[in-house]
């Protein structure tokens, strides 16, 4: 092998390597502090102190040495309207001079509190750890109005020449102008025109601004800002370097080209509209020198809104990107601007094919830093090569962060999640440290409050060895003395594959300790108490984490059991009673067969649910939503509501109890809210607009709303029911009758016995639907093609002789199946086919099939409210369970048969 061939391998393998995605779990989410009161910028100090503010006017320092956080300073600011309606201004944005380690001086942007309304950019000097307050100078002041929202901007940053970078945002109400351009030029309606703001040339509101502060508090304007700094023009301010921005909430600069990027939190408009203008969008913008970017005549990759007279409500000419004009009589500055210029990156509400790794939902767009590897070499946590010259931007509201990967000229390569699996609580702020570690605010899920969740948070990055990651498990955790337990290690895993050593060691007060030296041990419990038992594991270079679990020794838990005692053993069929039977033993109080346990102790209760998931006890204080609307619940809990609502208390949305109180009486309320959700809106709670969610289909937008509606009627306590007996299926009102559980549940507490607290046990038994849907199989063949339609996820046959499997389905008393399939030819050019129904095998006995499945011109088969007529397939009586398989069948078809959508269990 000749030294050029080697070479060239070695650099090969070198930029492979280099190209490897960091295994996640070399990183670390260390919680700094937490429980904070709205969170907004942070700037990290050379000694990695991490100077924080809050909006309300806190200026925070965390020592990483004492890990403590002290209140410095309380800036007096304005966080009201005119009206006293909550604003969002006040201590807004945060940085260090660059010279910081020799002057110690620091910027803060904010609306000071006062009479007169105005933004300012100031100066303070940080001695120690002590705020001076009285060293302020003000270098900057932008007269804002404070009549109405929205929109300050306020981030602050700096390139490698020492240049200020500061975001402002446009001053603006969107809410006349339903969520497309605010250009509203009626006399007394500046509050509600951006077009005084982002698109004037004279005026600081809705740019970023660059000025090189001097040390005397005054600034100089560096070279290159949009507008001439000699140019002795009124119309145009030199500050400028980029305009026509809505609400650039946070910046950053690209220290080695000097590259600008920023998030800009879009507009609400929920579709595209003729006359009006596009559908929402949040940008991520790159300047690589200053320009207009377009609002509020242009959104994302310019799309243009339409020239709208709001007094005539009648829609002029489409804005022109190379040429836009600014005529509002509300502009201060020149008619003629510069060429409007594209985001770097944008996205909708909904999903885009263009950057689809973006997600759906609400939006904030918020722009991170560029990672130089070369700028943390002697840093003890720097973050891997793979990360060299990637763009870090995140989601404040879909909590994600994302890296992008840029060309050796800037431009946009690939995206890919940073941490998939990292939880965040919206993030609203980071910065790499001088150790290398990533500095990350998180806001917290309400608006305008303070929230439990809020935390400053570290995230580190191991390049070395790792410690265990430990899993301790016991069979057993509780007993009547003595009792053999069973411990485990199982999913303990060392991610360096180290040799690992376990150590179980077992306490409890007044015993002598135990030490068990195996992965997994078993240990007899003799005396009785409540033992402390911590796995402790050890890789071979030292490093160990540890487990802990509690055993309690004196008292045996109860044993209870539930059984059927009649019917379906799969299925409930509303209006047709359930029979049951329960019973409890315990060692230590006796049994509820011989009236040792009373009745009473023993909660046994039934109920509809239509979701599989147990209800999550109160954190708040308010009523649970009752069981019917589960699903409704589980939906908005996967959704984006939660950054504007809470179920008892207004965040920057209403509560839904609130909601729920306000549209209770309303017969049409179901409709209405559920298009609201989908298309966005404002004017009914206030200023601020509901965002749209297109990706959210209707039948799923109705359930939500109806878990809504039910949270103002409260939760009736369940009945009670005895031991043995018969209770009755049914639906409650606002419940679908094609989805749902029917839940059977039997809980008894002990009265503890040797002193050791009461154990409870509890059984549960949970009949089906008897409507199961296709793309809910237990298993299928492998070559049939899943998808997902709303919540649903559907089955496409792409050929025949395959089959789906329902596992264990009770046929007793079942007379029929009602099968929904449909062939649509349009979509899916589907050919049509049979439905043959086997017992354990697809060449099993033939218990029934469907007649024969025509292709259809029906395009709305499962999009509408109405199903298509089922199928009906009588089968012979059977019972006891079996594994049914439905074989899908068309020996002439050469393409997909068809799309079975659900099948319906029938009972006598």
């Amino acid at each position: 092998m000749n030294k050029t061939f080697t070479l060239l391998l070695v650099l090969s393998c070198a930029t492979l390597a280099d190209a490897q995605v960091p295994e996640e779990n070399r990183f670390q989410k260390v919680v700094l502090t937490e429980n904070l009161n709205e969170p907004l910028e942070l700037a990290v100090l050379p000694d990695e102190r991490v100077l924080f503010i809050e909006r309300h006017g806190a200026v925070k320092l965390y020592s990483p040495v004492s890990r403590k956080t002290t209140v410095l300073a309380t800036i007096p600011v304005s966080t009201r309207y005119s009206d006293n309606s909550e604003a969002e201004d006040g201590l807004l944005g945060v940085n260090i001079d660059p010279h910081f380690a020799q002057n110690h001086w620091v910027y803060f942007y904010y609306s000071p509190a006062g009479s007169t309304p105005e933004n300012v950019l100031a100066r303070y000097e940080l001695k120690g750890n002590a705020l001076d307050l009285a060293s302020k100078k003000v270098i900057l002041r932008i007269p804002v109005q404070r009549d109405n929202c929205c929109h300050t901007g306020g981030s602050i940053d700096w390139d490698s020449q020492g240049n200020l970078y500061l975001s402002t945002g446009d001053n603006t109400s969107p809410r006349a102008s339903d969520g497309y351009a605010p250009i509203d030029e009626r006399p007394g309606r500046s509050p509600f025109d951006a077009q005084k703001s982002s698109s004037n040339t004279a005026d600081l509101r809705g740019k970023i601004l660059r000025i090189h502060p001097e040390a005397d508090g005054s600034y100089t304007i560096p070279e290159g800002n949009l507008f001439p700094k000699d140019a002795g023009d009124a119309k145009t301010r030199p500050e400028i370097y980029t305009m026509g921005h809505r609400n650039p909430y946070r910046i950053s600069v690209d220290k080695k080209n000097g590259y600008l990027y920023w998030g800009d939190v879009g507009p609400d408009a929920g579709k595209d509209s003729t006359g009006l203008g596009p559908a929402a969008e949040d940008e991520f913008g790159q300047a690589r020198k200053a320009g207009n970017y377009g609002w509020p005549y242009f959104v994302g990759d310019n799309k243009a809104y339409w020239d709208y007279d709001f007094e005539t409500k009648k829609s002029g000419d489409k804005f022109v990107p190379e040429k836009p004009v600014n005529n509002s009589p509300n502009n201060t500055g020149l008619n003629g601007l510069p060429p409007a210029q594209k985001a770097f990156i944008w996205y909708p509400a909904a999903e885009t094919k263009r950057f689809p790794l973006l997600g759906s939902g609400g939006r904030s767009a918020m722009a991170g830093p560029v990672f130089y590897a070369e700028h943390f070499g002697n840093a003890k946590r720097a973050f891997p090569a793979y990360y060299d010259k990637k763009l870090f931007i995140y989601e404040w509201m879909r909590d994600w962060i994302i890296a992008v990967t840029l060309s050796p000229k800037g431009d946009y390569v690939k995206m890919e999640r940073f941490l998939p699996n990292l939880k965040l609580e919206h993030p609203i702020d980071m910065a790499f440290g001088p150790n290398g570690d990533l500095y990350i605010l998180e806001y917290g899920q309400g608006w305008f409050m303070g929230n439990p969740e809020s935390k400053l948070v570290r995230i580190e990055y191991n390049g070395g060895n790792r410690k265990p990651s430990v899993a301790a498990s016991v069979d057993r955790n509780a007993g009547a003395v003595p009792f053999k337990a069973q411990f485990s290690s199982a999913g303990t895993q060392d991610f360096d594959k180290d040799s690992l050593r376990y150590q179980w060691k077992i306490t409890a007060a007044g015993a002598a300790p135990v030490t068990l030296n195996e992965a997994n041990p078993a240990y007899t419990f003799k005396k009785k108490g409540i033992y402390k038992v911590v796995l402790t594991v050890t890789d071979s270079k030292g490093l160990k984490d540890a487990q802990t679990l509690t055993v309690q020794a004196g008292n045996e838990p109860p044993q209870v059991s539930m059984e059927l005692t009649g019917g379906n053993k799969s299925f409930f069929f509303p209006g047709k009673p359930i029979g049951y039977r329960v019973n409890v033993t315990d060692q230590e109080d006796g049994s509820l067969a011989k009236n040792t346990i009373p009745q009473s102790k023993v909660k046994i209760t039934a109920a509809y649910q239509d979701a599989d998931d147990r209800p999550s006890a109160s954190k708040g204080g308010h009523q649970e939503a009752p069981v019917t609307f589960t699903a409704g619940k589980t939906l908005i809990e996967k959704s984006d509501c939660k950054a504007c609502h809470f179920v008892d208390k207004k965040s920057i949305g209403p509560a839904f109890t609130d909601v729920s109180g306000k549209y209770k009486a309303d017969a049409n309320a179901v409709a209405s809210l559920s298009d609201k959700i989908i298309k966005g809106g404002a004017g009914v709670w206030g200023e601020t607009a509901m965002s749209a969610h297109p990706s959210i289909g209707l039948p799923e937008a109705e359930q939500m709303v109806k878990y809504i509606l039910s949270l103002g009627s409260g939760k009736a306590a369940p009945e009670l029911l005895p031991p043995a007996g018969e209770v009755v299926a049914r639906i409650p009102e606002g419940g679908d009758p094609g989805k749902g559980i029917y839940k059977l549940r039997a809980t008894y507490t002990d009265n503890g016995a040797n002193g050791m607290p009461a154990q409870m046990t509890e059984k549960t038994l949970i009949l089906k639907n008897p409507t199961l849907l296709f793309g809910n199989a237990d298993d299928a063949s492998k070559n049939l093609m899943r998808f997902k339609m709303g919540e649903n996820n559907l089955l496409i046959v792409t050929q025949p002789n395959t089959h789906a499997i329902f596992k264990s389905i009770d046929l007793t008393d079942i007379t029929a199946l009602d099968m929904v399939v449909a062939a649509p030819k349009d979509q899916l050019n589907a050919q049509g086919g049979m439905v043959e129904v086997r017992d354990g095998s697809p060449d099993g006995a033939l218990l029934g099939k469907t007649e024969w499945i025509p292709p259809t011109d029906d395009a709305s088969a499962f999009t509408s409210k109405t199903p298509p007529k089922p199928f009906h397939v009588p089968i012979s009586p059977q019972n006891g369970t079996r594994d049914l398989y439905f074989v899908f069948k068309n020996d002439q078809a050469k393409g997909a048969l068809f799309v079975p959508f659900s099948v319906t269990f029938i009972s006598k």
